[in-house]
């Protein structure tokens, strides 16, 4: 198992560029951001890249229905990213039919990103064996081990069907450490739970309460071993719930490092 780092995108290089170095000497394998309405992943990732040149980067996840194939591949060439070091995460967002949308745009998305790693964002089961037939990597998304569990073995079962070896399986394990931890995850949480339909149908197959679904630790010991039960996923990507400065982004990832 192998560990990432995540953020919110959006990060101004002052913060980003520092945060990137401190995570490559915590061990962190890869660095990644999310991708939202006001800000590019894609962007961050440039600035991780500069300052940590010998980490992966990924982007979980654009929704294709604000970014089309087109506008990602744009984006990458334009900010010169390394294509071989990319991990791109792409999710069906607002799509009506967001199966039979994605499953229509791996072509496209093949075509417009050679040499790319496409990572598709699942987390039911359908999107789970597609993710596992056609795609690179799978990235999971508020869920709890035995629920990234039980989503492994769809991936698996996917890529079974297809006659490949499963993919990678990366997956946003939302993580708070210090007083105020658990209600920086339930805030988190909260958003999340009512953002579509989407989530509010995944978190009702989670049945879990509000402000659970994650690690609020009281230290680096507690973090430590909250994550270790996350066994179903290749690797976690810590995704630190701080303050967007480099001392306090910087101090959940040294609690939430591997050891």
């Amino acid at each position: 198992m192998s560990r990432g780092f995540g953020v919110a995108a959006g990060l101004p290089p002052e913060v980003a560029r520092p945060l990137a170095q401190r995570c490559t000497e915590l061990g962190y394998d890869s660095l990644w951001s999310n991708d939202h309405p006001g800000a590019l992943g894609l962007e961050t990732l440039a600035e991780f890249g500069a300052a940590a040149p010998g980490s992966d980067l990924g982007v979980a996840v654009i929704a294709l229905d604000r970014q089309p194939p087109e506008k990602i591949a744009a984006d990458v060439e334009r900010l010169g990213l390394d294509r071989g070091r990319l991990w791109v995460g792409v999710g069906a967002g607002f799509a009506e039919k967001p199966l039979t949308r994605m499953r229509e745009l791996v072509p496209e998305l093949r075509e417009q990103l050679p040499g790319v790693r496409l990572v598709l964002a699942a987390m039911g089961p359908k999107m789970c064996e597609l993710a596992g037939a056609e795609f690179d990597g799978v990235f999971f998304n508020w869920m709890t081990p035995a629920f990234a569990a039980g989503a492994r073995t769809k991936v698996e079962a996917g890529a079974r069907a297809a006659g490949r070896p499963t993919p990678p399986i990366f997956g946003y394990v939302r993580t708070a450490v210090g007083e105020d931890a658990a209600a920086r995850l339930a805030k988190e949480e909260s958003f999340y739970r009512d953002l579509h339909d989407g989530y509010r149908n995944h978190f009702a197959r989670l049945g879990e309460p509000e402000g659970t679904v994650g690690v609020a630790a009281s230290d680096a010991d507690d973090a430590a071993r909250q994550l270790a039960a996350y066994t179903a996923l290749d690797t976690i990507v810590v995704r630190g719930l701080a303050s967007a400065k480099v001392e306090a982004m910087g101090a959940v990832a040294a609690a939430a490092a591997p050891r």
